[in-house]
């Protein structure tokens, strides 16, 4: 979907009557709504531990999105996705659910068994062993794996035991693979040369819980074709014992036992953007959608640390709420505006991805614009930062018109945000829609993508003052003579 060809002359030369709007004017109904308390209130709650930092997918995005869309509810704003206020797209989850995870080595002869528990007992090494897998069969020590101790054995239909030794674990897979073996099984205890393996694979496991995410159309991540398990040392010598050795066999050597894996876990997952749209009163020009977007998820937790995002992007997006509140004590302006809450920013501009690929807008509307806020509570606070900026090709009207009300903000300092062209989600709606796009945003300080990135340490007179502004120049884009006509 492409916007009328005209818009690009109007954006470019924005005319000094919209310099009128910068006054407080008939916008102070909207001006008073954006209110730095409940800004406060708005991002403590976006970036409580409750939400887990806010991944994507996880329990505390949808959480997230529903608090956004019951504000959206109770203001009285229309739903702007094809099926309510969320626009959906899919995302592929790689992940070992230690439910339904297990390894089961049993003796058959002595009617023994030792049943082994993910991430505490056996490991994989890396991502790529993040897999389905339910693999049975029998053990044939192989020693360290190498093409010398393989040679001449058939490890067809049976696991391959191997030690933990100097050869690299690519080679020591392949070579067992090519030996037929359909797993590898690791020791890493007695014999196994074990220690170097502890701290990797105990990182390995809490990445393979918490899962690996794609999009599902995309490039797949890359996966192992050969399941391969490391035991903890513990569990290495349990499994000797089962088989009733006491150190690692000779290669050749079949081991009394049959090795049962079972890991799953792996899916496909709807995540979800939030879309409230404000119908304009202008029966022509409401066709026309003004977006202003902002990016609503993070990075999530990594065992027990959790990084809360209040900055990135709780702020921007509690800002874009405080929008919606504006617009909804204002009353519809002549020109439709969509509040577009995009997840999946951090894993590589998903949600506004997925959007602008396939724009949901009400029958016979067109974008003509994006402004996106990322990150708009730290830093300066008389000193606000944009891209494209007046030394990047894409200047233009719209820019010029952040420019020109920043002032009204008591943004003195309007620097450049060029190094961040292509970091946020403006980028997408420039690309895929042809639009042009304004990018506002404070930068980067110490407590980036850290968990130290908390609410305490906001400026929510800033959030406040940057909303204000983008308020602004909605509004200054309102005039008959700004018609893409």
């Amino acid at each position: 979907m492409r916007p009328l060809h005209l818009l690009a002359a109007f954006l470019l030369a924005v005319p000094p009557a919209a310099q009128e709007h910068g006054s407080r004017g008939a916008l102070g109904p909207g001006l008073d709504a954006i209110d730095s308390a409940r800004i406060e209130a708005d991002v403590r709650f976006f970036s409580d531990d409750m939400l887990a930092g806010r991944d994507t997918p996880s329990p505390g995005l949808r959480t997230a999105a529903r608090f956004v869309r019951a504000r959206l509810e109770r203001l009285g704003f229309t739903p702007g996705a094809g099926d309510g206020f969320f626009h959906t797209y899919r995302v592929s989850v790689r992940r070992i659910d230690p439910e339904l995870t297990r390894l089961v080595l049993r003796a058959p002869e002595d009617d023994a068994s030792e049943d082994l528990v993910f991430g505490r007992d056996y490991f994989v090494y890396s991502s790529k062993h993040v897999m389905d897998v339910d693999v049975e069969g029998g053990l044939v020590a192989c020693g360290d794996g190498t093409k010398a101790e393989l040679e001449g054995l058939d490890l067809s239909g049976r696991w391959a035991l191997a030690l933990a030794g100097d050869t690299s674990v690519t080679r020591r897979a392949r070579n067992v693979e090519r030996a037929g073996a359909l797993g590898l099984l690791v020791l890493t205890g007695p014999g196994g040369g074990d220690e170097r393996f502890d701290e990797r694979l105990e990182r390995t496991a809490e990445t393979a819980t918490r899962g690996i995410v794609s999009l599902a159309k995309g490039k797949e991540a890359r996966t192992a074709t050969l399941p391969m398990v490391f035991l903890s040392r513990d569990a290495s010598a349990r499994v000797l014992a089962l088989a009733g050795v006491r150190t690692a066999p000779a290669p050749g050597t079949e081991l009394p036992l049959i090795a049962h894996e079972v890991r799953t876990g792996s899916g496909v997952v709807d995540v979800e953007n939030v879309c409230g749209l404000w119908p304009g009163s202008d029966p022509e020009l409401s066709r026309e959608v003004l977006i202003v977007s902002a990016h609503y998820d993070h990075i999530g937790a990594r065992g027990d640390a959790i990084y809360n995002g209040a900055d990135d992007n709780a702020s921007g997006s509690m800002g874009l709420l405080a929008l919606a509140e504006a617009l909804a004590a204002q009353g519809p302006l002549r020109r439709s505006v969509l509040l577009l809450w995009v997840s999946g920013e951090e894993k590589g501009l998903w949600g506004s991805g997925a959007w602008t690929e396939d724009p949901v807008l009400p029958a016979g509307a067109v974008p003509v614009c994006d402004l996106n806020i990322d990150m708009i509570g730290r830093n300066a606070p008389d000193s606000v930062l944009i891209t494209p900026s007046p030394d990047h090709v894409a200047y233009g009207g719209l820019s010029r018109l952040v420019h020109e009300l920043a002032a009204s903000e008591g943004f003195r300092d309007v620097g450049s945000a060029d190094a961040y062209w292509s970091r946020s989600d403006h980028m997408n709606f420039e690309r895929n829609l042809g639009i042009p796009v304004a990018f506002l945003f404070s930068g980067e300080h110490a407590d980036y993508h850290r968990q130290t990135d908390t609410a305490e340490k906001i400026d929510y007179d800033k959030i406040q003052r940057v909303t204000r502004l983008v308020f602004r120049v909605l509004c200054a884009l309102q005039d008959d003579e700004l018609s893409l006509q």
